[in-house]
């Protein structure tokens, strides 16, 4: 009987922790930076990213990262638990500094939303990184 339940209790979560990635947002941000304000807007993106991991518990990545072969081309792997996440990461006052800072640093900006493939391997990703 003990073992149906856990059974039953873990089949319940892994239900409810799909449809919670079903709502989940996973943006890539392709940003474009001015050559000359490049290692300001890299110090700076760096610290709200890892302010925003660490403070938000709806944000489960922002991840910068820049092409090898022409770091002024900024790619950030975001991944929010849901709208209210998002909706509530752009009020936080690390992205409205990041935000206010580095306008002039910005020469371009395309958000791209993107849909996954295979949400059930997230979790195991993430798990992986120690």
């Amino acid at each position: 009987m003990k073992s149906c339940l856990v059974t039953l209790v873990a089949l319940l979560s892994c239900g409810s922790a799909l449809a919670q990635k079903s709502s989940m947002i996973v943006r890539l941000s392709e940003i474009e930076i001015h050559p000359n304000y490049l290692q300001e807007y890299k110090a700076i993106l760096k610290d709200e990213s890892r302010a925003s991991v660490k403070l938000e518990p709806g944000v489960i990545s922002i991840y910068p990262m820049y092409q090898k072969s022409n770091s002024t081309q900024i790619r950030i792997l975001e991944i929010y638990a849901n709208q209210e996440a998002y909706q509530a990461h752009l009020k936080t006052p690390h992205f409205q500094k990041y935000k206010t800072t580095t306008l002039k640093m910005v020469k371009s900006l395309k958000l791209v939303d993107m849909e996954a493939l295979d949400s059930e391997t997230m979790a195991n990703i993430f798990r992986k990184v120690k």
